[in-house]
């Protein structure tokens, strides 16, 4: 598929399932500020359903470029879909390396994409926002990238793991502050600890708004 093509076709795919998340799940998103246009950013969101990279893909003004699992993409409908909005399939085996999956970010952002990380490392299984892993803060240290926090409240209720159906639950995403820092926290060991400090905090009062 050409460019242009790939772009039309984004929008379509993106549209179409923003209206639908918006009549069934009666889905809405508030934004705390607004982004700069010109700015790249890692986007952080907690995960506690498959639905959420839809979500994440739908509301957000950009195409946003992610890893997910090749299961995902057994369903013609559903691979189709996340593919749109973004997703990168990676099997077990690769993303088993920890090392190979932060280079793969790295190079997503590296070619200009907005990048999508669920920092939790894998899907909530009680809905709560479960420890945060620190590879999201040495992607963004590398990088001197900052970071969106975002929260999706109800998408545990509407799909939890386990489930191949959605439920008409009502959806909210919330997108928080950019994290911005310095160069100097960005170049030291502890300033990964100042990056993740920050996140971890940005995240828990996002989810105490739900």
């Amino acid at each position: 598929m050409k460019i242009g093509q790939n772009k039309i076709f984004y929008f379509i795919v993106r549209n179409f399932l923003k209206i639908l998340l918006i009549i069934y799940n009666r889905c809405s998103s508030k934004w705390l500020t607004r982004l700069d246009p010109n700015e790249k950013f890692i986007v952080a969101c907690n995960h506690a359903s498959n639905l959420d990279p839809v979500i994440v893909g739908c509301f957000f003004p950009r195409r946003l470029r992610y890893f997910a699992k090749e299961e995902l993409f057994t369903s013609w409908l559903f691979g189709t879909c996340i593919r749109a909005l973004g997703a990168v399939p990676v099997s077990r085996q690769n993303n088993a390396s920890a090392a190979g999956a932060l280079k793969g970010f790295m190079k997503l952002y590296q070619e200009g994409s907005d990048v999508l990380i669920f920092p939790e490392g894998g899907r909530s299984l009680d809905g709560n926002l479960q420890p945060l892993e620190a590879g999201v803060a040495l992607i963004a240290a590398h990088e001197h990238a900052p970071i969106l926090p975002a929260f999706i409240h109800g998408s545990f209720k509407a799909m939890p793991p386990g489930s191949a159906f959605i439920k008409p639950t009502k959806l909210r995403i919330t997108f928080g502050e950019p994290l911005r820092f310095s160069d100097d926290v960005y170049s030291s060991k502890e300033g990964r600890k100042i990056i993740m400090d920050s996140l971890n905090a940005a995240m828990k009062k996002l989810e105490a708004e739900g």
